[in-house]
């Protein structure tokens, strides 16, 4: 890992989209990549793949003052990950529960559609894990109730169609939320999206059993300084 190499005083300017190299910008996971020791990449192999989804959403659509809030979270993804497909859905479970209050009502319905598919696939589980997926889905759908009932009529009368992986469903499940967060009419949407992943990274750390890391060698941007 090369976290130890970056200057303390240095905070990385985040920007949207993929990068060639450091040279032309870096994005959230671009710099986790850095910060790894692997290769100069967006899909790094050192953060879950749906947590690194996650990540390039909302580096990607939070404004240039937002994005600069995110700086202190990257150190935390390096190394956080698993191959249990629970965490796909609780990671999906935690983006609709953020959604779906404030999301505009066609958002609202394709997400409850499809947070109740994603939740079949743990409905014969019974860890804590489970239980806190289940608990926060039934949250958020409880706050978009005329979208729920919509999504339930939806999938009596029409089914579910090709059923799509696990992984599948909850990574569309996130981009539909980052996407309905990104586009509501409120005014704090870069605080609910870095609070959003801020979330879903404390999630991620509680479910492989990692107490959360200082984030050394990253000093907070002013950004970040004010808003705390």
């Amino acid at each position: 890992m090369r976290s130890g190499q970056l200057h303390p005083d240095v905070v990385p300017i985040l920007s949207t989209g993929r990068h060639r190299s450091p040279r032309r910008g870096a994005c959230f996971m671009e710099f986790a990549s850095f910060l790894a020791g692997e290769r100069w990449s967006d899909h790094p192999a050192c953060t879950h793949g749906t947590l690194a989804h996650l990540a390039r959403l909302v580096n990607d659509r939070t404004s240039d003052g937002g994005r600069a809030r995110l700086t202190a979270l990257i150190p935390s993804v390096v190394g956080l990950t698993s191959d249990d497909p629970l965490l796909d859905v609780l990671l999906a479970v935690r983006a609709a529960h953020a959604a779906l209050p404030v999301a505009a009502e066609e958002r609202q319905r394709s997400q409850a559609v499809g947070l109740r598919a994603a939740m079949v696939s743990i409905a014969d589980r019974d860890d804590e894990f489970s239980v806190a997926a289940r608990e926060l889905a039934e949250s958020a759908l409880r706050s978009a109730p005329a979208a729920d009932a919509w999504a339930i009529r939806f999938i009596d009368e029409v089914g579910r169609g090709h059923p799509r992986t696990t992984v599948t469903q909850c990574r569309h499940v996130i981009t539909g939320a980052v996407d309905g967060i990104a586009t509501a009419v409120i005014g704090d949407r870069d605080d609910r999206l870095v609070a959003l992943l801020a979330a879903a990274v404390s999630d991620t750390e509680r479910f492989v059993g990692r107490a959360p890391e200082p984030t050394v060698g990253v000093r907070e941007s002013a950004d970040t300084r004010a808003a705390t």
